[in-house]
């Protein structure tokens, strides 16, 4: 039986006395994309957070069958990496050598790392920024290099991984949204667990396997688009009423 890449049991987090997670008990599945969902403030950041190392918690959560706090960091490097809202990055990098930053975790030689970096940065259509001055892109431009470099920090690497996705279309066009997405979606196929969020719900129902809905710091319901995304639970939580169709291709779609 193979064990969940993310086992949270009982987490809560409150900052000044002030809840902001409570009751968190959830499992993802290597191979799938999850997709966190929920108004403005619902948690969902700050959960990601939490299971990056960047909050202190109470509870439990277990990153590919081993307690957070038992990995060793180095180790815990090739297998979980973070794509967050934005980078405070500001050297004069060129994109090539931040998406490189992904390769420090591994002791592999710079022939095969120069060789994954230029077929990530391909994945995320940023090949043709190689040598362009990283403070220089626009912020859609950084974003993708920074896809790259976490695809980059968990390639080559054996077993279960988990790729950590904070909001990362906010900055992207439509066309490199669902490009971003796609290769998401790639990513699961290959045996990776993504957990993504995204506010867009037709995003959300078009490439999430499952979706997880929060609310005021708690999760509200889990399940397939069609299980969550109902008008009624959408009204409830983003204050609008929609209608849940189905796109020519089998997808669900909201009007």
């Amino acid at each position: 039986m193979t064990t969940s890449p993310l086992q949270i049991h009982d987490l809560s987090l409150s900052v000044n006395r002030r809840p902001l997670l409570s009751d968190i008990h959830l499992e993802i599945e290597s191979g799938k994309v999850t997709v966190l969902l929920g108004p403005n403030g619902a948690g969902k950041s700050t959960l990601l957070h939490c299971i990056a190392g960047e909050m202190k918690h109470e509870g439990e959560l277990r990153l590919l069958g081993r307690l957070r706090e038992h990995w060793n960091k180095r180790e815990l490097a090739r297998r979980l990496a973070v794509l967050p809202q934005q980078s405070s990055l500001m050297f004069p990098f060129l994109a090539h050598e931040v998406v490189a930053m992904g390769r420090i975790p591994h002791d592999t030689l710079n022939q095969e790392n120069q060789r994954i970096v230029e077929t990530c940065m391909q994945q995320a259509n940023v090949w043709h920024l190689r040598d362009a001055a990283y403070p220089r892109l626009s912020g859609g431009e950084k974003q993708r290099v920074h896809f790259a470099r976490v695809l980059a920090q968990l390639a080559g690497e054996h077993g279960q991984q988990l790729l950590l996705l904070d909001e990362p279309t906010s900055a992207l066009d439509l066309g490199q949204q669902h490009s971003l997405l796609k290769e998401a979606r790639l990513l699961a196929a290959g045996g990776t667990a993504v957990l993504v969020i995204v506010h867009d719900l037709n995003l959300a129902a078009r490439y999430g396997d499952r979706l997880v809905l929060m609310q005021d710091g708690r999760i509200s319901c889990t399940g397939t688009p069609e299980q969550v995304l109902t008008p009624d639970r959408v009204e409830q939580h983003f204050g609008y009423r929609t209608q849940l169709l189905q796109s020519p291709d089998g997808h669900a779609v909201l009007m």
